[in-house]
């Protein structure tokens, strides 16, 4: 039986390279994700690795004692602790390191880099250099209106040693000289992001750790363990001075973090291998349902000369076996190259990974080899187990070739139990979610369920939905007719075929109508809830200065303004207390004027005084209504008596609790803003945002958005998303065009009888080429309004989950996409029945009238 396998395979070489293709292009998929994802976690841990050669024990701030999220009391080590560590016999070298946020603008005074923007110190050993920033070009910083810079982002900029740089270091916008360009092995640098170096005084300065570290790193002597280092550096420091940590656990939790971020895109990528595999099972089912009907006769007479069932059965999966170690082996190699080009887009596009060659482990290469021959055999099984089941004599007499009515009936009852039970599924989660994953859970099995019942009732669709298509295909006189046969003659493999561009359209209309409706709902969001011309905030997560709000009231044309101020308080007395609660400071006076919130309870009125405005989320969760009265203690210590005088709507842009600055102002040490609200006379102009940019100074940290900005910047994000899914799930449209092909080009072999006669009784070669076109056609288009129909129930299904935390969600159909998606799945079987109907026009009509 493997002699009888193995010949079959190379027999039918042409008839199963599109089933190899296929699984190949899945299994390259799942191989190249595996790769990639291996390559630049290794890179990154070989970075982060290098980066700790000379850091054998490692000293932070002590943790905050106090409820999580409370900062310590003073979040820097001083100079003591930096050379009491350095007197310690087991320390061969101690570098302090300052760090803080640094925007560096370039020559137009936008921000430089994709990624974290960072300033830190250049901090000189015993041979005036700094190990871990080797100078490419210039010498090291020492002077406060110097800075170095790396590479990347020198090149970037277009800065050279000498020039000029406009920087933001934790708020206020510097002109510092640029004296040196260096590298650095730093991942986050390699990332996309930019750092900046200063001498170490004016790190401190700038980064607002004066006097102070943000780390200390301590390298080992010889002889001197890291264990033993820790040991002896905890004996010498204050208890509870520092926290501190060996090189290895640092390397150790690089590692994980690495490995943790790396897990998200590669589940992402292999869910979309899977939809390709997914898709190619479809293919591999249908080809061997085609080889085995094709080879029914031959298989009979396997039985009749003494073969079982078994026997039978082994030779086709045997067959499988071979096609899926091919493609196996082949999607092995071809994934290999995907990850390396998958490396250099993302490096050019995306982000900056670090250098590191392709990492190809034991377990990438066997599960691509057990991945090609397990979905390959599996597909295959059903369609050996029926060719082996059907009776020798009737197999010879061909009388199993048309499926029995009580076959169909049982199918059509099956699917429409599994479609109903996966649709109540879909529409139960969406009634009753509550943000729980129960929900999420029933609404993707549900769309499973609907998914896989549609595919079962597809025979039964095909012939309503291609009946549709007659009034066009009559016009396209008996090749149109005979097209519309011919699709309709096996609604099985009709069924089969389309499913795999339905699944593929599926989800490309699905996400795409997620994208669209979240993108109009967050862009109205944005809209409804501010009344305010501009936002003006800072990158970096830091705050902006209070001199920013001076600079911009100060601007001709500002009507209204008001700070977001950030501060906390505890509220409740006693046992009552409640963790520390964030506070938003505004200039009550004006804020009504700069936002719109929807008040559901009270009044927004004027703040001032004792008066707050609180979201219903935080009201229902702590049990308070309009005119509450709310005991807390500020910062400072001090006590006062709040009363609630509304109630509002939040959303992602404004929440949480609301009062005036001059009441929350008192109480705090450090006043800076998070963002200012602006409106103009005359609106939202081009003007007005040049005069704001310009009263900031051009800082390359500040932001100043209109509603059109934030709306554009939304779009982008989705567009983006949406590009980068649309390539992901290519690979399983080009799966679909292949089972497409393979399918036409078997139907073809199969009919070269039937073509030989329309050919001998006067049908031409064109009329037979616009035949298996037509066929093609409307086969496609079968599987693409499917897919649409239900990418939009998806999308709607989906839909109801976003709009549970985004009030402002509204459905919406992109109309244009959908059309094209239509227009893909017609371009698809256009370009799918190109061989089969070169094939069948070029046959001899004589040779395929003898043809068995």
């Amino acid at each position: 039986m493997f002699r009888t396998a193995l010949r079959n395979v190379l027999a039918h070489k042409a008839r199963l390279l599109m089933t190899v293709l296929a699984v190949m292009l899945g299994v390259a998929f799942v191989s190249g994700t595996l790769v990639f994802t291996s390559t630049i976690s290794d890179a990154f841990r070989t970075s982060s690795e290098k980066s700790f050669d000379h850091v054998d024990v490692a000293l932070t701030p002590p943790s905050a004692d106090g409820p999580p999220g409370t900062r310590a009391k003073d979040p820097r080590l001083d100079g003591t602790t930096l050379g009491t560590v350095s007197r310690l016999p087991g320390a061969a070298s101690v570098t302090g390191t300052v760090d803080g946020f640094t925007a560096i603008g370039d020559k137009d005074g936008k921000l430089i880099g994709s990624g974290e923007s960072r300033g830190s110190n250049y901090f000189p050993g015993k041979d005036g250099k700094d190990a871990r920033y080797p100078m490419k070009q210039g010498a090291a910083p020492t002077g406060p209106d110097q800075f170095a810079l790396d590479a990347g982002t020198a090149a970037k900029g277009g800065y050279h040693v000498g020039d000029t740089v406009r920087i933001s270091a934790d708020g206020p916008v510097r002109q510092q000289k640029l004296t040196g360009i260096f590298t650095t092995d730093d991942g986050r640098v390699a990332a996309g992001g930019s750092l900046a170096l200063f001498d170490t005084r004016t790190a401190q300065q700038l980064l607002g750790l004066s006097g102070g570290y943000s780390q200390i790193d301590v390298e080992a002597a010889a002889g001197t363990s890291q264990a033993a280092l820790r040991q002896a550096i905890g004996k010498a420091l204050p208890k509870d001075s520092a926290t501190t940590i060996t090189g290895k656990e640092l390397a150790d939790l690089q590692a994980k973090a690495i490995d943790h971020d790396m897990e998200g895109m590669k589940t992402a990528l292999l869910a979309f291998a899977a939809v390709a595999l997914f898709v190619g099972i479809f293919l591999i089912a249908n080809t061997f349902t085609m080889l085995v009907a094709q080879r029914t006769k031959e298989l009979a007479l396997m039985r009749a000369v003494g073969a079982s069932r078994r026997q039978v059965t082994r030779s086709v999966l045997i067959e499988a076996f071979l096609v899926g170690a091919i493609a196996g082996v082949s999607g092995l190699v071809a994934g290999i190259g995907i990850a390396a080009v998958l490396r250099e887009v993302l490096n050019g596009f995306v982000a900056k990974f670090p250098e590191g060659p392709l990492v190809v482990s034991p377990s990438t290469a066997v599960a691509a080899l057990g991945i090609g021959i397990v979905i390959t055999v599996l597909a295959a099984w059903l369609p050996a187990r029926r060719g082996a089941k059907v009776p020798p004599v009737a197999a010879m007499n061909s009388v199993h070739a048309v499926a029995t009515t009580k076959s169909l009936l049982v199918r059509n009852i099956l699917g429409a139990l599994v479609a109903g039970i996966g649709t109540a599924s879909v529409v139960v989660a969406t009634s009753v979610y509550d943000g729980d994953d129960s929900s999420k859970i029933m609404l993707g099995g549900g769309g499973m369920l609907l998914l896989v019942g549609v595919f079962i009732l597809t025979p039964l669709l095909s012939r309503p939905l291609i009946a549709l298509a007659t009034p066009v295909l009559r016009a396209f006189g008996i090749s149109g007719l005979l097209a519309r046969q011919n699709a309709l003659r096996n609604p099985r493999r009709t069924a089969t075929t389309a499913s795999a561009l339905m699944i593929g359209l599926t989800l490309i209309t699905g996400m795409t109508v997620i994208a669209g409706s979240t993108q109009k709902g967050i862009d109205k969001m944005a809209v409804d809830a501010l009344k305010a011309d501009y936002t003006v905030s800072i990158q970096g997560n830091t705050q902006l200065p209070t001199t920013a709000e001076k600079k911009v009231r100060d601007v001709p044309g500002v009507t209204a303004l008001t700070p977001l101020r950030a501060g906390t308080a505890t509220i409740g007395t006693g046992s009552a207390a409640r963790q520390p609660t964030e506070l938003t400071g505004v200039d009550g006076a004006q804020f009504g004027s700069l936002v719109r919130l929807d008040i559901s309870e009270g009044s927004l009125g004027t703040l001032r005084g004792e008066r707050v405005l609180v979201d219903e989320d935080t009201a229902g969760k702590n049990g308070w209504r309009a005119g509450s009265r709310l005991p807390v203690t500020f910062e400072d210590g001090k006590k006062a008596t709040l009363t609630v005088s509304g109630l509002y709507q939040g959303n992602e842009m404004l929440n949480g609790v609301f009062l005036d600055n001059r009441t929350l102002a008192p109480h705090q040490k450090d006043i800076s803003d998070k963002q200012l609200l602006v409106k103009m006379a005359g609106g939202a102009t081009d003007a007005h945002k040049d005069d704001l940019v310009e009263a900031l100074g051009k800082n390359p940290a500040v932001t100043v958005a209109d509603k059109k900005d934030v709306s554009n910047a939304i779009a982008s994000m989705f567009t983006l998303l949406l590009n980068m899914l649309y390539g992901l799930l290519a690979m399983a449209v080009i799966v679909a065009v292949l089972g497409v092909i393979n399918t036409l080009a078997m139907s073809v072999f199969e009919r070269s009888q039937e073509i030989g006669m329309l050919r001998a009784i006067g049908l031409d070669r064109r009329g037979i080429k616009r035949m298996v076109r037509l066929e093609s056609l409307v086969i496609s288009l079968f599987g693409g309004v499917l897919g649409v129909g239900l990418g939009v129930f998806m999308g709607w299904a989906v839909g109801q989950l976003i709009g549970a935390h985004l009030p402002t969600y509204e459905l919406v159909l992109p109309w244009a996409r959908m059309g094209l998606f239509l227009g893909l799945a017609a371009l698809v079987g256009v370009l799918a029945a190109l061989w089969p109907a070169f094939r069948a026009a070029r046959l001899n009509m004589l040779a395929a009238i003898k043809a068995e």
